[in-house]
């Protein structure tokens, strides 16, 4: 990605106050959250860590991170009640504080998600102006922002699998703009984070869904505010 900064990132998104980062940073990491899942989750424990352990409730954090499971965006007007409208969709949640994990980003949030069998963990940053970065997923290193079209690759890890996926991806004429590889021990299971400038056609995502030795293909197209 380039270092240059747009107008986005210096004057922050358009939302429902009161923070960018308290609010619209949380909105954006739930949604990756619900993305990821796939589905509308039933069940939610949220785990706010250092200053957001101490001020998640006074700054909104709490509606924005329920608001943004409902897959609503920064500037809904619902997120304000967004606890009704959780009620309503059966949704249920309980909320967590760490005020010391000094190893965490000071705006850190740990979400665990169900809808029936599925179930996903992440780890989210809300870095200010809205921006953010997802630090995990389900226990593999992640570091991607969701501003951008991302793909997550659950495989083996196969010698030549990751010049493969990319080699894949350059001929569906996407650029990838950012590829972190996270692996939970020698010739076990890794999983690829891959920002992409450009969406990727249902029938590339099919075949690598098709190759024997990858176990989950998650796509997440850019994120509309």
């Amino acid at each position: 990605m380039s270092g240059r900064s747009s107008i986005f990132d210096m004057i922050g998104p358009v939302m429902i106050g009161p923070s960018s980062s308290h609010t619209a940073g949380v909105v954006r990491i739930a949604r990756v959250a619900r993305h990821i899942l796939g589905i509308q989750p039933t069940e939610a424990i949220i785990t706010f860590y250092n200053s957001f352990a101490r001020t998640y409730e006074g700054h909104g954090s709490d509606r924005a991170v329920i608001a943004g499971l409902m897959d609503y965006k920064t500037d809904d007007v619902r997120i304000r009640n967004s606890f009704d409208f959780a009620k309503e969709q059966n949704l249920v949640y309980s909320f967590r504080s760490v005020g010391n994990a000094s190893t965490f980003h000071p705006n850190t949030v740990k979400l665990n998600v169900k809808a029936g069998e599925k179930a996903v963990e992440i780890i989210g940053e809300s870095r200010g102006g809205g921006l953010i970065t997802i630090a995990q997923v389900n226990g593999f290193r992640a570091g991607f922002s969701a501003q951008l079209h991302t793909l997550i690759i659950t495989a083996e890890d196969v010698k030549g699998s990751i010049a493969f996926i990319a080699d894949v991806v350059a001929h569906d004429d996407c650029n990838i703009a950012s590829m972190n590889v996270s692996r939970k021990g020698k010739n076990d299971l890794a999983c690829q984070f891959i920002e992409m400038d450009s969406s990727i056609r249902p029938i590339t995502l099919e075949y690598i869904r098709s190759l024997r030795w990858v176990k989950e293909v998650i796509y997440i197209p850019v994120l509309n505010d």
